[in-house]
């Protein structure tokens, strides 16, 4: 497996709240929640913190035999509950949080696990396909039918409101589920195996968070099959440059409603 990956902060943040690591035969995306301006998470350490410690967990354990990605996961997040030293309210829904995306690469197949809204893109015998967990933007969707007026603009008031609200939905059965405090969270990933063998294998997987998945979902730059070409001729800074490039052209969000002007971005490439 040869992996490439690049990860970049959004213009003007001080911290990436995105991360990217190989360890051995496991690969991994994470994406930092952004704290919300004024909001009480109760705990004294920031997203790009949580995001870092969860990585360098997740790296420490990824040589353990006999466990699931979700094993694996869950395990990571519970030395990170163990990190906040008992300073931190782990109870308030607001607490650090970051989605994943993990493969793990065995002589014939690979695991793969999603939480929240990061993407996995792959080349299976030739075919394209993408795999997310689309819990989040379900839960996100039925929150604006709720609080926003049919046809009202929707503005930094409405995206706070939004951002409020969907804390009601964190990790509970009928929401959406992200890395957090809570290592059962881990159980509820979007999981499978896809073969490194026959005429059906898998060539190429992408791993990406939402502020690289969106020069697809969003911005509609290319398709995901142009996506993996693109990664495969020019690397994965070459993405992000594009995105920068699209998130410019529209800095008042008009033509391309979005929480955030500018995202963190991270992508990896992984060729078999």
């Amino acid at each position: 497996m040869i992996v490439r990956l690049a990860t970049e902060a959004a213009p003007g943040r001080a911290e990436n709240e995105d991360n990217a690591f190989h360890a051995g035969r496991l690969v991994g995306v994470l994406d930092g929640v952004t704290e919300p301006v004024g909001v009480d998470t109760g705990c004294v350490h920031s997203p790009a913190w949580y995001v870092h410690r969860l990585t360098t967990h997740l790296a420490d354990v990824a040589g353990r035999l006999g466990e699931s990605l979700a094993d694996t996961l869950a395990e990571a997040i519970r030395r990170v509950r163990a990190d906040h030293g008992g300073r931190c309210d782990l109870t308030n829904p607001a607490t650090p949080a970051a989605t994943v995306c993990l493969i793990r690469v065995h002589h014939d197949r690979f695991d793969y696990l999603i939480l929240s809204d990061s993407h996995l893109v792959t080349e299976i015998g030739g075919r394209v396909q993408a795999f997310t967990d689309p819990r989040f933007q379900i839960a996100v969707t039925r929150l604006r039918s709720e609080l926003l007026v049919p046809g009202s603009a929707e503005g930094d008031v409405e995206r706070r409101e939004l951002t409020l609200h969907k804390y009601r939905l964190t990790n509970r059965p009928g929401g959406y589920w992200v890395a957090a405090a809570t290592p059962q969270a881990a159980r509820h990933a979007i999981t499978g195996s896809l073969p490194l063998t026959g005429p059906d294998r898998v060539r190429r997987a992408a791993l990406l968070t939402d502020g690289a998945a969106c020069a697809v979902t969003e911005y509609r730059l290319m398709t995901w099959a142009g996506l993996l070409d693109l990664l495969t001729d020019h690397g994965p800074h070459e993405l992000i440059r594009r995105v920068r490039r699209a998130e410019d052209a529209d800095p008042d969000r008009r033509a391309h409603p979005r929480f955030k002007r500018h995202d963190d971005a991270t992508a990896v490439l992984c060729a078999f």
